[in-house]
């Protein structure tokens, strides 16, 4: 749950980022772009408080926690950088398709339940598997899990592979948004 609500606490509040900001927009010269980023590092303060949360469950429960729980911000690397780039793309969109807010409410219980979130992955058929592995959140709440709680290395080379695919898609949904916020002013 702390990697899916990292991610669904900004794809929430993403559609309004540009919106509940028209000062910003209109009247000085202000960075937009920033304004994901405020998104994110308010997220990961709340999975923080979540993290240490869980710890002491953690430490009540089993009466230990596991080493590998070291790596966690290495696994959390790609998903920001995929959610910064989600957070550019869905705030521009905001502003010109003001009811995609409600979409995106949708597709983040979607999403959800189409993560491995309360069931280990391989409970499911074969053929489920493979469509699960299509959501790029299943292999962080898999790496998540195994530093957690069962106490394995994370797969370096894989989260070395997806977060360069997700600082590449950050470089484009930031291409994307510098190009859409031309109108922004106008717009709003």
């Amino acid at each position: 749950m702390l990697v899916f609500n990292f991610f669904a606490e900004c794809l929430n509040r993403a559609p309004g980022l540009i919106n509940n900001n028209v000062n910003l927009v209109k009247k000085v010269a202000f960075p937009l772009e920033i304004l994901p980023w405020m998104c994110i590092g308010t997220a990961l303060f709340h999975a923080a408080i979540s993290l240490l949360v869980w710890m002491l469950f953690a430490l009540y429960v089993y009466h230990m926690l596991q080493w590998t729980l070291i790596f966690l911000p290495l696994v959390m690397l790609p998903l920001v950088f995929m959610t910064l780039g989600i957070c550019w793309i869905i705030s521009s969109l905001g502003v010109y398709i003001r009811d995609i807010g409600q979409l995106i409410g949708v597709m983040t219980s979607f999403i959800m339940f189409m993560s491995p979130i309360f069931y280990p992955i391989e409970s499911l058929p074969k053929m489920v598997q493979a469509i699960l592995h299509v959501n790029p959140l299943t292999f962080m709440i898999q790496q998540a899990r195994a530093v957690m709680i069962s106490g394995q290395l994370p797969d370096f080379a894989m989260i070395g592979i997806f977060t360069l695919a997700s600082l590449v898609f950050a470089w484009l949904a930031l291409a994307w948004f510098q190009r859409a916020r031309e109108g922004f002013s106008d717009v709003l």
